[in-house]
């Protein structure tokens, strides 16, 4: 069977199974099976299965993958969260906008101490529409800022995203999570930008209203109590990565601790908070496992049947520059995005996208990044983007899908403009990573 036949075989059934309603995991496993069984026989095929399925969730690397869960729980079942975006309040006072730029302030705070987007997009969601709603903000900007700052979880970190996303694609997961670093800053500055131009070009669409006044020390006193405690705790994952002085898992098991020590020190730490935290991480952790285990599987079987490498010799002998092939493949995650959910896309492309990435000269973290903005954006684009769902489940009655996809669209727009920056200059991606080494 020629390459392209095995390909297509594999890639049509997991996609066939999925329609049928399938997990995600379980179409991969699935096929996986048949794979073997059609190369290697079934007895054979089984054997190694599972013992390639266990390699691949038996690794240190994964540890922080549930650890980061577990301080995203903690820091919104505490109410650490809800003290961040207070203070960002209060400290805002009279700024045209204020409310929208609150969103983009504490999501990316958010973002640094979650690394969970639908978490963050529904949160934000429920804590600004609402109040954004009664102050007569327009939609799109009221939706805008809670769709793209709730992407950001998938690039800053602690991205859990990219934790999977570097297990699944066999590169560095402490280089991949501090990549993220200074083009998830970027974005949030670019949109923090698209607001200014909105409200500039239209100041009705954000109607000015009293507020109480914050005197100078008082300010101080917010920055000092709620937000640079927030700041240690980014420190104790980020900092502590980029310093050499911790591994990811490391730094991760720090995350957890200092916020359990900020929620104690706060009077907000409780057995109910700490419970319910554990077990929704452990749920998300054993889903992610098995997708794991699903996609190491299948990776294997495209290699079996010689797809993976196929794939490779056809590109890499296209005279055409490098470029346009990451171009393509960034056309195609974008495209992917309209239909899949994020895990599914990652599942589908990584075996294919990153030999071919590592055969074409790519810095593979690089790489990762821009494949990461492609499934951030995948986030906001209709018809299947999980973010506009997310939102539109806690926005007010009579808002529909297009008032959600419009109102993102700027910020999609943003997140396109950053890729074709770091493509430009990626140096913006590979500046913290190379300071590791």
């Amino acid at each position: 069977m020629a390459w392209f036949e095995a390909g297509g075989l594999l890639m049509g059934l997991v996609v066939g199974f999925m329609l049928l309603g399938m997990p995600v995991a379980f179409a991969f496993l699935g096929v996986s099976v048949i794979g073997v069984t059609l190369y290697m026989g079934f007895e054979t095929g089984l054997k190694q299965l599972s013992a390639n399925a266990t390699n691949a969730v038996t690794v240190f690397v994964l540890v922080p993958l549930p650890l980061f869960l577990l301080m995203g729980e903690l820091f919104f079942r505490t109410g650490l969260a809800a003290r961040v975006f207070d203070a960002f309040d209060r400290l805002f006072g009279r700024l045209p906008g204020r409310l929208s730029y609150l969103t983009v302030a504490g999501g990316t705070t958010f973002a640094a101490l979650t690394g969970a987007s639908m978490a963050s997009t529904a949160m934000l969601g429920a804590l600004m529409l609402p109040e954004m709603a009664k102050r007569g903000y327009k939609k799109h900007l009221a939706m805008g800022p809670i769709i793209g700052t709730g992407g950001l979880a998938m690039i800053i970190p602690p991205s859990g995203l990219a934790v999977l996303l570097g297990s699944i694609a066999r590169i560095d997961i402490g280089k991949l999570l501090i990549a993220g670093v200074l083009p998830g800053l970027l974005l949030a500055v670019m949109y923090v930008a698209v607001i200014y131009v909105q409200v500039k070009l239209d100041p009705d669409a954000a109607p000015q209203y009293a507020v109480e006044r914050v005197s100078l020390v008082e300010k101080l006193r917010l920055v000092a109590t709620n937000i640079l405690p927030m700041g240690v705790i980014v420190f104790m994952v980020i900092g502590l990565i980029l310093l050499g002085v911790a591994t990811p898992s490391e730094s991760a098991a720090f995350g957890v601790l200092g916020v359990l020590i900020l929620a104690a020190a706060f009077g907000s730490l409780s057995v109910e908070a700490v419970r319910t935290s554990l077990l929704n991480a452990l749920k998300v952790t054993a889903m992610v496992f098995l997708i794991i285990t699903g996609s190491a599987t299948f990776s294997q079987i495209l290699a079996l049947s010689g797809a993976s490498s196929g794939m490779v010799r056809w590109a890499t002998g296209l005279e055409v520059a490098p470029i346009l092939l990451l171009l393509v493949m960034f056309g195609i995650l974008l495209f992917l995005g309209m239909l899949m959910e994020q895990v599914s896309i990652m599942m589908l492309t990584v075996p294919i996208f990153f030999p071919l990435a590592q055969a074409l000269g790519f810095d593979l973290i690089w790489f990762g990044v821009i494949m990461l903005l492609a499934l951030e954006i995948s986030l906001a684009t209709p018809p299947f983007g999980l973010g506009l769902f997310v939102l539109m489940g806690v926005a007010p009655k009579g808002t529909s899908l297009l008032d959600v996809a419009v109102a993102a669209l700027p910020y999609v727009g943003s997140a396109i403009l950053l890729v074709l920056i770091l493509i430009a200059v990626p140096e913006i991606a590979t500046l913290l990573p190379g300071l590791m080494d």
